[in-house]
């Protein structure tokens, strides 16, 4: 934290609601499109983050998906749900619609004839069925007939036996899943094994090596970027950008001659339009538009994520003392490298930012970092680590799990208007 930082404190710490996170974890096909996400829970703080606790792990599912909605947790894709014996044999995953969801076994789960009644029942249903952490003779070898994914922790596996369960499968109807894919060298690997589908975050990291020049088109996106980021912002700048990009022209009108503003007549040009904009609306507007004309080449969960940490930085900025430094753009920015797959220094020349951020986003150091640390902990769902973060900014963590799910809801909102 900044030194002499204030942080906030609250008198009734407990007010006696359940804390409730919600993390996922992309999973993704060989072209790199997001296929759906693993979505990982934690509302006790006392049980440290037990993920097999009976059947709470599965009201949790539930409680948390009518809170936010499968469509905000997996942005209209697949949900992976940990699924514990007692969430199959009590048949909790009816209250969750069986074309969205993925059951996903753990090894804790013996292959009894309770089980496999289970999940014929959940086939049958409509849902589908993947066996997690997946091994050379497993004792789930029984429940294989069922699946439709295998899933193989190729951190704790040995890569004979991931090589011999690939050869096992490959070809079939049973899609063949590596977790735990955190470099873009175990995706090329687990790739060429034969694995289809992938779950990690190696798609976040930019391969410099293959770092190309920016289009003209992209170029100008990340100049109104920039432009509309300086303290002193020209109208005209901003203006003459806009004129550029006919998809950029195109949605400026199109948002200005929405219901939201209300306007009689129809506004036809980009100067009728500023005029109708403050300057907060303006550079909210071309910060959001302008970033997913950038992302358009890459897996739409970069500027999801990238807009989560924007919201939720911005949110969580009136409890922490941040210099002010303008978090929502800092965390629009800490992906916006992988989306254009060119180095960081390459993304912000030009920007006038204060030496904090360009200190945690070239660096990953500084001031900043234990707010952006809080930030990836809850992201990734290292629980733990979001305890930690907590008590070091002096945060209620109910704050933060509340205003983390604000932030998911608004960033799935702001993807399908701007």
């Amino acid at each position: 934290m900044f030194e002499g930082t204030q942080v906030a404190h609250y008198p009734n710490e407990d007010d006696g609601r359940p804390i409730r996170y919600a993390a996922r974890q992309p999973i993704l096909a060989a072209d790199e499109t997001v296929i759906g996400y693993k979505i990982l829970f934690r509302s006790d703080v006392a049980s440290h983050f037990r993920s097999w606790e009976s059947d709470d792990a599965s009201r949790t599912v539930i409680d948390m998906s009518s809170l936010l909605g499968l469509n905000v947790l997996c942005d209209n894709r697949l949900a992976f749900v940990g699924c514990s014996r007692d969430t199959l044999l009590e048949r909790f995953l009816a209250f969750l619609p069986p074309d969205r969801v993925v059951a996903e076994i753990g090894r804790d789960v013996a292959a009894d004839d309770a089980v496999e009644e289970a999940l014929s029942w959940l086939k049958q249903a409509g849902y589908k069925i993947a066996l997690d952490n997946f091994t050379v003779n497993d004792p789930r070898q029984p429940l294989v007939e069922f699946a439709d994914f295998i899933k193989v922790d190729i951190k704790q596996t040995a890569w004979e036996d991931i090589l011999q369960i690939a050869r096992c499968y490959e070809g079939g109807n049973i899609g063949l899943l590596a977790e735990k894919v955190e470099t873009t060298e175990e995706f090329d690997y687990s790739r060429r094994a034969g694995f289809q589908f992938f779950q990690g975050y190696f798609f976040r990291r930019p391969q410099i090596v293959r770092a190309r020049g920016l289009s003209s088109h992209r170029t100008v996106y990340l100049r109104l970027l920039q432009a509309v980021s300086r303290p002193e912002m020209k109208w005209d700048e901003v203006e003459d950008l806009l004129k550029k990009d006919a998809a950029l022209y195109y949605r400026l009108l199109r948002y200005v001659n929405s219901a939201a503003f209300g306007i009689r007549g129809a506004v036809s040009s980009v100067s009728q339009a500023l005029t109708f904009m403050g300057e907060d609306d303006l550079r909210r507007w071309c910060r959001l538009a302008g970033a997913f004309e950038m992302s358009k080449r890459r897996t739409s969960d970069l500027m999801l994520t990238a807009l989560v940490r924007a919201r939720f930085g911005e949110l969580m900025a009136e409890d922490l003392a941040h210099g002010g430094v303008d978090l929502f753009l800092v965390g629009l920015l800490t992906l916006m490298d992988a989306i254009l797959e060119v180095p960081m220094s390459a993304v912000f020349e030009g920007f006038d930012l204060d030496a904090d951020s360009r200190m945690l986003l070239l660096e990953n150091d500084g001031p900043l970092l234990p707010i952006y640390e809080l930030i990836w902990a809850v992201e990734s769902g290292a629980w733990e680590s979001v305890v930690r973060s907590c008590a070091l900014l002096g945060l209620r963590e109910a704050r933060v799990a509340e205003r983390y799910s604000a932030a998911m809801q608004w960033a799935q909102s702001i993807s399908t208007e701007v």
